[in-house]
């Protein structure tokens, strides 16, 4: 069975082979939104363990009522995050359960790992990106658009050209311009 990463109207609820397809289909999704919420690599990593405990748990319990089960996932999600939230030592109560040594597992260790640099690397671009668009936000109107159309639409000159009918000559002096200013405000 494919799930259908939308909408999980029928599945069987005991099939732990599905749940595998759920949690390939989601973990990085439940992951990543703990880890922007949280801002920390091993408190995401650890709600998004327990998150996925919590929903294999209790998938008997589970009933779609016009709702995914993506959105049950961050349900479950929201609410170890706001537990993280309240007691600000967030303790996973199931996973502390499993054996240690699935935890020390070598493979799993450079998963994990790997995992940690990818979400510090996407974290750290995420942040550099939200920058760079708060300082862009302040920018004249004019250099907004050439800069946006450049680097976020991936445009090239000849075509922002078409789109604000400004000769090829005024959008690279714009983009020259907007850039510079952009510098200025980000040092």
């Amino acid at each position: 069975m494919k799930i259908n990463r939308v909408d999980f109207k029928v599945f069987d609820k005991n099939d732990a082979q599905v749940f595998g397809e759920i949690y390939d289909a989601f973990y990085s999704k439940i992951f990543g939104y703990a880890f922007r919420r949280v801002g920390d690599y091993d408190i995401a990593r650890d709600i998004a363990a327990e998150t996925f405990l919590k929903a294999y748990l209790n998938i008997h319990h589970y009933r779609f009522e016009g709702h995914s089960v993506s959105a049950w996932l961050y349900k479950i999600a929201t609410n170890e995050i706001n537990l993280f939230f309240r007691n600000q030592k967030y303790r996973p109560d199931l996973f502390g359960q499993l054996s240690h040594e699935v935890i020390s597992d070598r493979e799993l260790l450079v998963v994990f790992d790997k995992e940690r640099q990818d979400a510090e690397r996407d974290m750290a671009q995420f942040e550099a990106f939200n920058e760079v668009q708060n300082q862009l936000k302040k920018l004249d109107v004019k250099y907004q658009e050439v800069i946006s159309l450049k680097y976020f639409e991936e445009k090239s000159i000849l075509e922002i050209s078409a789109i604000l009918e400004k000769p090829e000559g005024t959008v690279k002096s714009l983009l020259s311009r907007g850039l510079e200013i952009l510098r200025k405000k980000m040092s």
